[in-house]
This record gives C-alpha cells, sequence and structure tokens, in this order.
C-alpha cells in the first residue's frame, strides 16, 4: 500500500492511494466497509480499526492487525467506487507521512560513490538527529531566510521504523521496517562554517590521567544547519515494505526546475539497511514511527552536469524534486522569507589558564 498524511475538508487525515490520483481516507472507508458488509463490522473495523486509524503512528503501532483492517478498507473501497470519497492529489494539503516521530535519524557520507572524499572518518555509520520541527509535506515550501546562506538539496531514501528496536541483530532489521519513504535533506554550509568551533578539547593527558592535556579540535553542530524549519521534506508516500522488493535496488534522482542533477542508486549506500538498524539500535532505541534516511543520492546526472551542492536554492529558487523508483515523486517550492531578528554575538575571550582549570 501507499500511505500518506493529509488535509482535507477541514481536517486532518490518513490515507490511502486508490491509482495515481486519488486518495480515500481509510477512516472513512473502514466505516464504509463495516455498515456494508453483512453482519456489520465485518472488516474488523471496531476498536481495533477506529483507533489505528487515527494518525499514521496509531497505525504502525497497530501492527499487522491494523494493517489489515486498512488493507481491506482499501479493497472495499476498491470494489465499491461509490461508497467511499475520493481525494484528488492535486486538491489536498499534504503532510508528511509520519508527522510526529520521536526522531529522525539521518546517516551521514553514506555514499560510497564518493568514497574518495573522505579524507578520514569513522569505521562504521555515522548518524545526527533532527527534530520533528523540521519535517514538511510534499508541496509545501521550502523556507530560507537571507541568513541561511547557501542552501541545497539532499535526495536521500528513508525508512519508517514499524515496532521498537532496541540492540537488534543484522538478520532481524527488515522485521523492524514498516515501509519506505522519499526524504530531502536540506543543508546549509553557510550555517554550518557559522556554528564550527575550532577550540581546545580537554583530555587526561596521557602520561598521567590525573592531569589534562588540550587537544586542538574542530566540532560543528547540525542544529541549525540541517534542523531548521522545513528543511526535511517528507513524502508523499509511505510505501509499505511489502511494496518494495530490494530497497537497495532504488534508482533515485532529483530535479531543481527543468534540470536533472543527480541520478544515482540506493546500491551505493556504503552501509545497508540491516547493517544501519543493527548498529543505530545499539545506542538509541528506534520507536514505531521513527524515520531513518539513509544517506544522499550525490551522483551526478551526466559529466559536467551541475552537483547537488551547486543548487544554491537560496538565489535559485525553486522547485525541486526527489523521485525514488517505486516510491513516487516529493516536490516542494522554495521561499525565501526575512530574518527579522538580529542575532546575538559572543566577545572572544582570552583562554583560560590550563593551571585555573586544575
Amino acid at each position: 500500500m501507499r500511505l500518506a498524511s493529509f488535509h482535507a475538508l477541514g481536517r486532518d487525515r490518513i490515507g490511502a492511494a486508490l491509482g495515481d490520483d486519488a486518495l480515500i481516507d481509510l477512516a472513512e472507508a473502514a466505516a464504509a466497509a463495516a455498515i456494508g458488509v453483512v453482519g456489520g463490522a465485518g472488516i474488523g473495523a471496531g476498536a481495533v480499526g477506529g483507533a489505528a486509524l487515527a494518525d499514521m503512528i496509531a497505525l504502525i503501532e497497530g501492527g499487522d492487525a491494523a494493517l489489515g483492517v486498512a488493507r481491506r478498507a482499501v479493497d472495499y473501497a476498491l470494489a465499491h467506487p461509490g461508497a467511499v470519497p475520493r481525494y484528488r492529489a492535486g486538491e489536498i494539503r499534504w503532510h508528511p507521512p509520519v508527522r510526529r516521530p520521536s526522531k529522525l535519524v539521518c546517516l551521514a557520507l553514506n555514499n560510497s560513490a564518493n568514497a574518495d572524499r573522505i579524507l578520514s572518518g569513522p569505521k562504521h555509520p555515522a548518524s545526527f538527529i533532527k527534530g520533528a520541527n523540521a519535517l514538511t509535506g510534499h508541496g509545501e515550501p521550502i523556507v530560507i531566510k537571507p541568513a541561511y546562506g547557501r542552501c541545497h538539496p539532499e535526495p536521500e531514501l528513508a525508512l519508517v521504523i514499524g515496532r521498537s528496536a532496541k540492540e537488534i541483530r543484522v538478520a532481524d532489521a527488515y522485521d523492524h521496517v514498516f515501509g519506505y519513504t522519499i526524504h530531502n535533506d536540506i543543508t546549509s554550509p553557510a550555517m554550518r562554517r557559522e556554528d564550527t568551533f575550532h577550540y581546545r578539547a580537554i583530555h587526561p593527558a596521557k602520561n598521567d590521567p590525573s592531569q589534562i592535556e588540550y587537544v586542538d579540535t574542530w566540532v560543528s553542530y547540525p542544529g541549525r544547519y540541517k534542523g531548521s524549519d522545513t528543511f526535511s521534506p517528507l513524502g508523499p508516500w509511505l510505501v509499505t515494505r511489502d511494496e518494495i522488493a530490494d530497497p537497495h535496488a532504488l534508482t533515485v534522482s532529483c530535479r531543481h526546475k527543468d534540470e536533472l542533477v543527480t541520478e544515482d542508486s540506493t546500491a551505493n549506500l556504503f552501509y545497508k539497511v540491516p547493517e544501519v538498524l543493527a548498529f543505530l539500535s545499539q545506542f538509541m532505541t528506534l520507536l514505531p514511527g521513527d524515520v531513518v534516511s539513509m544517506g544522499t543520492a550525490l551522483k551526478r546526472s551526466a559529466p559536467g552536469a551541475r552537483a547537488v551542492q551547486n543548487i544554491e536554492l537560496d538565489k535559485l529558487g525553486g522547485p525541486v524534486s526527489v523521485s525514488i523508483l517505486g516510491i513516487g515523486t516529493l516536490t516542494n517550492p522554495v521561499e525565501i522569507r526575512p530574518y527579522s531578528l538580529e542575532a546575538p554575538t559572543r566577545p572572544l575571550e582570552t583562554p583560560p589558564n590550563p593551571q585555573s582549570l586544575r
């Protein structure tokens, strides 16, 4: 199934695709089926269906029983075209498929097609976390303020967790996947540069752990340059796991306006879904509805074509689109808004005397 979260006729809904251009509200379809089936509630849309179809996380947490209700609701809508309202894809407001996950975990530098760019790094998946504030839906604007500086898209395959994953094995990883969606990981290198510290980190002295030593360190935190509002367009569809035979055999493309910027394959992801989930779950419990974004498709569409990093959305505007085979196309306009707050400044201070820190 292709599932979605959307707003229509004054309220938020979760739905499923009927063909390429229409959706149904799953709760409406389940209710219609319960009335239409002889004996009432024959679809199994009673207590389980009513609660599970309230929002996407509830559906995911409902497990196989809830998913069964959703599938039977879709079957009923297909078999009885006049019994269930249909909503045109172009006439609704799209939400991210999962609107408030506990976390959006993103893989960093996970594209083996660009391995030569990594001068040094960990020998395991590296990740960072975005907040739900960064999420926005298909068709909604990516908001950029002039103070953000250069901002560019990053097209990515994302998966949605179906059941809690804590210290899981590689062999069991797919059992914890509910489905797949599209993520555009908007990035501002300008804000990354502004938020990078070059400082002297304090470590225990190698020769005497009771003492300290200073180590020159560079560090940057992704709060602004990755996590600003609307920096994570997601959707439009959440495709259930059974629809994607191999998540590492999918073509990923990114277009800016009419230009094809990248056409890559998820086969080029260095760390694959099982390794990523097994590794992450050793450190953080992944909860139903959590989103894991697998890393950016960066391969240029053709020799001499512009790189993704050269699509300066702050100057060029939008729209920008990401398409993944079997999942769909996520498209967002770009809206430039003024920055009204004068940024605070912190005067540089004289580094402390090491003796004063002992």
